[in-house]
């Protein structure tokens, strides 16, 4: 169990959208995934902290996507499906802070730390998919602007169970807490 304060954490989700929840997930499915992290955003607002979506998304001509070269490259050829960047139907409540990122970690090229600050939060409990990605990324990158990072293991998931796992046992523990029990001060 962690307990952190809510007037000062913030829960933040990643990539919880039509175009990824679709995809063959684990261990949880994105259907799983949802429900989970649709209860623990309604925890989080029911104590008073606020809810940050993060959903990936690029211009329709695809000319903002990264173009590094890579082995395995994960934007599709031909551009992605309509709906892709939409978040998943019912996620989103009034108050809560919209990120769009263009990459996999939720704070270069967005607004994410500012927003944070400006409420005072200094930590961060995440959740989402890739759980050795998108939500890997976004912890690293938290913990190099110095806010502490709680992994919330019952709302993350990956591409598949063996990835999912390596990241929760081996690379979490080295930058954050990792928990499926989160309580309120």
């Amino acid at each position: 169990m962690v307990t952190v304060d809510p007037k000062s954490t913030a829960l933040v989700l990643i990539d919880l959208q039509e175009g990824i929840l679709g995809y063959p997930l684990a261990p949880l499915s994105g259907k799983e995934l949802l429900s989970q992290g649709k209860a623990l955003a309604a925890k989080f607002r029911a104590a008073g902290a606020p809810v940050v979506l993060v959903n990936v998304g690029w211009a329709a001509d695809s000319k903002d996507v990264l173009r590094a070269p890579v082995d395995y490259p994960t934007h599709p050829e031909g551009g992605l499906p309509a709906g892709f960047s939409k978040l998943a139907e019912g996620l989103a409540a009034a108050g809560d802070i919209l990120i769009t990122k263009r990459q996999w970690g939720a704070f270069t090229g967005t607004e994410l730390d500012l927003q944070l600050r400006r409420r005072g939060i200094r930590t961060i409990v995440l959740g989402g998919v890739a759980t050795n990605m998108g939500v890997e990324s976004t912890a690293r990158q938290a913990r190099d602007l110095n806010y502490g990072v709680v992994l919330a293991r019952q709302a993350t998931t990956s591409v598949n169970a063996e990835m999912h796992d390596f990241a929760v046992n081996r690379i979490f523990p080295l930058i954050s807490r990792v928990t499926d029990d989160i309580t309120f001060s």
